[in-house]
């Protein structure tokens, strides 16, 4: 299978590796072997770290998956213990978890943690949470059951992003897993990264990129990066059902069944997985379940718990596990399940469920005509992959654009009028408008901002839409829900929306020369609803 990389070469991975390689020096302290317990292939390893065995474990087909476990203190085979499989996240080593499953055993698990096939040391190909990831789960869980002092009543699946997906799967097609907490994570993978059949480039490229640096992309997985990144759209329905079939969203039916307790946590700002699809997923869900949404970018509100750190993600974690695993009356199944902290405040607000969240909502009228040119970026744009968002999340600084200044001819503009105290933004904005091109393909981008006295514009929210295959000069109408977030617009401030045509996040597809109109009738009058309260 070729020696495994050493190297991440790109940044964010590349640093959060790195921090993550140093969590053993940090303090991952020992939890007992277990008795008489013994890897089925290949030699069971000590680690040095204490406490940490590496082992290989037969996956799907015999392919062989790195390892590790954690068992509690002074394990001796005389009792069971809730037992928590931890998949690797996309192109992170079968370290990533040591810190949280020193937590997890000092707390009474056995956790067993393991590179996802294709990635690192494992073997197989990167098969992105497709059919053979979703049976290495059920044969990691076979194995914890066989070779730890496991209790198959009591057996959960966590992680983040990739394991994420693949702990969610897994739940659908294995009724043993009775909890899950699946943290910046997706449920529809192509909602995901093909939002508005517009492709999101910057995250494939982030995906596709750190799967060739760490791992071995399978061709299925080569051949959809491929026809994605090339835009070809005599393959979009191949494209949309190698997704679906990647997506949890389309087996909630048997994860409802199975009745496993589901956590979903994310970040407003994901720009690989971003919030709408998720809120989207948990409002299906009939099981026990919960919704926690932080500021950040992807996976960036977990890491500080996988470094060992206080973090109320993890903390959330915990106590989700410990109540549906464990068995602990610690109050999480009577408190409100949707729980949201503000991008403005840092404060956590709690909803009895998502709908109740945008309960309130205002339209902004888009009464006046706007034409603009296409194949020109405005200067409105969603920021850098992981960047933008994190600036968000630790300094308060989304992207910025000063809204007097943007080109009118390449950008239309609305704007409310100001606002004499703070609204706040809770939920989806939708926009509804009536578009005529004069080409049959088309992109636009959607931001909402938040400006302040001298024009200068915080961004909201944003979202992309492409269209094929429309009549030139027709105009049809456009529904696009922007992402979904929790912010508030201080007093003399006011929102404008703007709409232009190039976004460095995503692929455009706007012929040369072509033009797009925005228009509003009496019959069918253009708007955007905010999910807007006063304070």
């Amino acid at each position: 299978m070729g020696q495994p990389r050493k190297v991440l070469r790109t940044t964010a991975i590349g640093t959060v590796s790195a921090a993550l390689l140093a969590g053993p020096a940090a303090g991952v302290a020992p939890a007992a072997p277990v008795a008489g317990v013994t890897a089925p292939i290949g030699a069971e390893q000590q680690t040095g770290v204490p406490g940490v065995r590496f082992v290989d474990i037969k996956g799907d087909g015999g392919t062989v998956l790195k390892s590790n476990v954690v068992t509690p203190a002074g394990a001796d085979g005389s009792r069971t213990y809730p037992v928590l499989i931890l998949p690797t996240s996309w192109a992170l080593p079968q370290i990533e978890y040591l810190a949280q499953a020193k937590k997890l055993a000092d707390a009474g698990y056995v956790v067993v943690t393991y590179n996802a096939r294709g990635f690192w040391q494992s073997g197989g190909y990167i098969e992105v949470a497709g059919p053979p990831d979703i049976a290495d789960a059920s044969k990691v869980i076979d194995w914890a059951l066989a070779n730890t002092p496991a209790d198959p009543s009591r057996i959960g699946m966590a992680g983040v992003s990739y394991a994420a997906g693949i702990s969610l799967l897994a739940a659908a097609h294995d009724k043993r897993i009775k909890a899950v907490a699946a943290l910046s994570g997706w449920a529809d993978l192509v909602d995901s990264i093909y939002r508005g059949r517009t492709q999101n480039r910057q995250a494939a490229l982030l995906l596709s990129g750190a799967g060739y640096l760490t791992g071995r992309p399978s061709p299925e997985f080569q051949q959809f990066t491929h026809d994605f990144l090339g835009s070809h759209l005599d393959k979009e329905q191949e494209m949309v059902d190698w997704g679906k079939k990647r997506s949890p969203a389309a087996f909630v039916d048997r994860i409802n069944a199975n009745g496993t307790a589901v956590m979903l946590g994310n970040a407003w700002g994901d720009t690989v997985f971003p919030p709408n699809q998720t809120a989207d997923f948990y409002e299906k869900l009939t099981v026990p379940k919960r919704l926690e949404f932080r500021p950040g970018d992807h996976a960036t509100p977990e890491i500080g718990g996988l470094l060992g750190l206080p973090n109320d993600t993890w903390t959330s974690t915990h106590r989700w596990l410990d109540h549906y695993l464990k068995g602990d009356d610690n109050g999480v199944d009577r408190e409100q399940p949707v729980r949201l902290k503000s991008r403005s405040t840092g404060a956590y607000e709690s909803y009895p469920d998502w709908k109740s969240v945008a309960a309130d909502r205002r339209k902004l009228n888009l009464d006046s005509t706007k034409k603009i040119w296409a194949n020109v970026d405005s200067g409105a744009n969603g920021g850098l992959i992981l960047l933008s968002s994190m600036l968000d999340q630790f300094v308060k600084l989304p992207p910025i654009a000063s809204i007097p200044l943007l080109p009118r001819p390449f950008a239309a503009v609305w704007q409310s009028e100001r606002y004499d105290s703070t609204q706040q933004i809770r939920g989806t904005a939708k926009l509804h408008t009536t578009l005529t091109g004069t080409k049959e393909s088309g992109t636009l981008v959607a931001y909402l901002y938040d400006v302040g006295p001298l024009g200068l514009g915080k961004l909201v929210s944003n979202a992309p839409y492409t269209f094929h295959d429309k009549t030139p000069g027709t105009p049809f109408a456009v529904d696009l829900e922007l992402f979904s977030t929790a912010y508030d617009v201080p007093a003399g401030h006011r929102l404008a929306l703007v709409v232009d045509t190039v976004d460095p996040l995503y692929i455009e597809h706007n012929p040369f020369g072509a033009q797009l109109t925005f228009s509003s009738s009496a019959a069918d009058p253009s708007y955007l609803s905010v999910p807007l309260r006063q304070k």
